[in-house]
């Protein structure tokens, strides 16, 4: 992989360019990031990804747009020195730039399917997360519900309690209007009530946001997935579809398989009935240890399937 070029800073903030392993994928990432967008925090346009965040304490927002050798990086923020470092790593673990296609292709020849989906689609990668708590609370927001539900629950989540950005942090990112509820703004916060969401999924969210003010390496990787797996499910509302998506996006645990997901029955319907949830973990010893991008090929060929249906 080519070295990436030092950051530069130019009158409207710092722009890096940060390489990847190739091929990469950017047009089915660009889609999935759009649909679980939070609204008012990020925006997807075509070829760009947009978002706020804050970092000691100040805000600012990040635009990150596909080129033809890496993906083009531009930063704004009060003091992009202290936090460049940061946000740079927190990117190639949300945009999987790391990943290496051809060593993923090779450890899921052995299931036919996925073989052939991998071939159809051969730079997927993981979506990650920016930041782990707010991926968090939008898989517990996605609890039975579908991603559009979801999305629309974010944006309510984010207007009441998010902080608004001012119009000079916003800069020139139309859209971008605020942060992500922190976890102390959500852990009393009436979330239920306010979203008219079941009581229990709030509680979830306060929950979460408890565990993060009283143990804040909650989300610090290092731990194999049986770990991870159950530290997740103690917390309150967290059960095992929840902890195993959190563990794919937010700790990139390549092995992590939320089985019961509909979207990945759907995908492995071969005429015949949708699999339960033993026959697809019976069935995913073959895919050991990438269960997870396994899963990312299952649910882009059930979204290129949902897309087919709605336009014949």
């Amino acid at each position: 992989m080519p070295p990436t070029p030092p950051p530069v800073i130019e009158a409207d903030g710092t722009r890096l360019l940060l390489r990847y392993h190739p091929p990469y994928d950017w047009t089915h990432l660009e889609r999935f990031l759009a649909d679980h967008a939070s609204p008012g925090v990020e925006t997807v346009t075509p070829g760009r990804y947009a978002r706020t965040f804050a970092l000691d304490g100040r805000c600012g927002t990040l635009a990150v747009v596909s080129e033809v050798d890496g993906l083009s990086v531009l930063v704004r923020h009060p003091d992009p020195d202290r936090v460049l470092e940061r946000i740079v790593a927190r990117l190639r673990a949300m945009f999987d730039l790391d990943a290496d296609p051809l060593a993923i292709a090779r450890g899921l020849a052995h299931d036919p399917l996925i073989a052939a989906l991998v071939a159809r689609r051969p730079g997927l990668r993981m979506p990650g997360a920016f930041d782990p708590f707010e991926l968090a609370v939008r898989a517990i927001l996605g609890q039975q519900v579908s991603v559009a539900a979801a999305t629309r629950l974010a944006g309510r989540l984010v207007a009441a309690f998010g902080t608004q950005l001012t119009v000079d942090e916003q800069g020139d990112e139309p859209g971008l209007t605020h942060l992500f509820p922190a976890p102390e703004q959500l852990v009393d916060a009436e979330i239920s009530l306010i979203l008219n969401m079941p009581r229990a999924r709030g509680r979830a969210i306060q929950g979460l946001a408890a565990a993060m003010l009283t143990t804040p390496d909650l989300f610090s990787p290092g731990r194999d997935l049986d770990e991870t797996i159950s530290r997740l499910t103690a917390l309150p509302g967290i059960g095992d579809w929840t902890a195993h998506y959190v563990a794919m996006r937010v700790l990139a645990q390549a092995d992590a398989l939320p089985a019961g997901d509909v979207g990945l029955m759907r995908a492995l319907d071969d005429g015949s009935g949708r699999p339960s949830r033993l026959a697809i973990l019976e069935r995913s010893a073959a895919w050991r240890p990438w269960r997870g991008y396994a899963a990312i090929h299952l649910w882009a060929e059930d979204a290129a399937r949902g897309t087919a249906r709605r336009t014949s």
